[in-house]
């Protein structure tokens, strides 16, 4: 009776007009606040990228695996801005990085850790911390344990716990997985995950958070630890105590197996090194740190 009414008295024209006025009104706010969002981004980001304005060069970058997502977005931003810049990033892990930068051969050197005051003082090295990481315990997604208590996780990467029907799973075989002893994801997981305890000589070694992603993926009964910054729908993070490894509780401090994440240069920083440091800890350097999953120092 009511839409008859309506088209009977001619007053559908005027209501399609109202709707469509309302309509494109707001429209029109969301286009103009995204466009005001989009165009702030871009000062902020011209802002932050300044500093590279007439610069040239190429900038060696190497180490901790799990800082290249955000060195290669950084990269990305400032040779876009700059074409007359090249910027090469490496990974080989912490170890590698601390000794390159040391020996000259990359400019930024990265870690996932302090250097040691032995290491400082025989590289004379300078150190920036620009984001904090947490380390967490994964499996494959296909395995039903994603929770374990400290003890457990120590007896596993002992060797003490081989089968997972011993903490509620199928009946397998364990595979451990382990980083080398320079990584700085490694030297966190094993002192507050493992409370330094053994690790079993079984353990598979693998290179990277990259490599080490790749093998849990590829194992149905393996157990490994990556970056909380980069867990992603490949492999399975393991709650430690009842706290899940990921960015919201690394940043509360409710997970604890956490660590910097740090770039280093011999000496002073100068030049483009001293630029790009710089931008990691500016305003677009720090989202980039939190879009890619890690906790910003500012």
């Amino acid at each position: 009776m009511l839409v008859r009414n309506i088209v009977q008295r001619g007053l559908c024209i005027p209501l399609i007009n109202t709707i469509l006025g309302e309509t494109m009104l707001k429209l029109s706010k969301i286009f103009t606040a995204g466009m005001l969002c989009l165009l702030m981004t871009t000062i902020a980001y011209s802002n932050d990228l300044d500093a590279f304005v007439g610069q040239k060069g190429i900038l060696k970058i190497a180490g901790g695996t799990a800082h290249i997502p955000v060195m290669k977005a950084a990269a990305e931003l400032i040779m876009t801005s700059n074409p007359d810049i090249r910027i090469t990033i490496a990974g080989g892990g912490t170890g590698v990085g601390i000794k390159q930068v040391g020996e000259g051969l990359v400019e930024i050197g990265n870690a996932g850790r302090k250097a040691t005051d032995e290491e400082i003082a025989t590289y004379n090295l300078s150190m920036v911390k620009w984001a904090i990481d947490g380390v967490g315990a994964v499996v494959n997604p296909k395995n039903s344990v994603t929770a374990l208590t400290a003890s457990q996780l120590q007896d596993i990467f002992a060797g003490k716990i081989v089968n997972w029907k011993e903490v509620g799973g199928e009946d397998r075989e364990i595979n451990i997985y382990d980083r080398d002893s320079a990584s700085g994801t490694r030297e966190v997981f094993w002192k507050k995950a493992l409370n330094s305890g053994d690790v079993a000589k079984k353990a598979n070694v693998v290179v990277s958070n990259g490599a080490m992603k790749t093998a849990i993926a590829g194992d149905p009964y393996s157990i490994g630890y990556v970056s909380v910054g980069h867990i992603d729908a490949t492999v399975s993070p393991v709650a430690l105590d009842g706290v899940v490894p990921n960015l919201e509780n690394t940043k509360s401090g409710s997970y604890g197996v956490a660590r910097g994440l740090y770039s280093l240069t011999k000496g002073e920083p100068a030049g483009l090194a001293q630029s790009f440091l710089d931008f990691l800890l500016s305003p677009t350097g720090q989202q980039i740190a939190k879009d890619k999953g890690f906790v910003g120092v500012k």
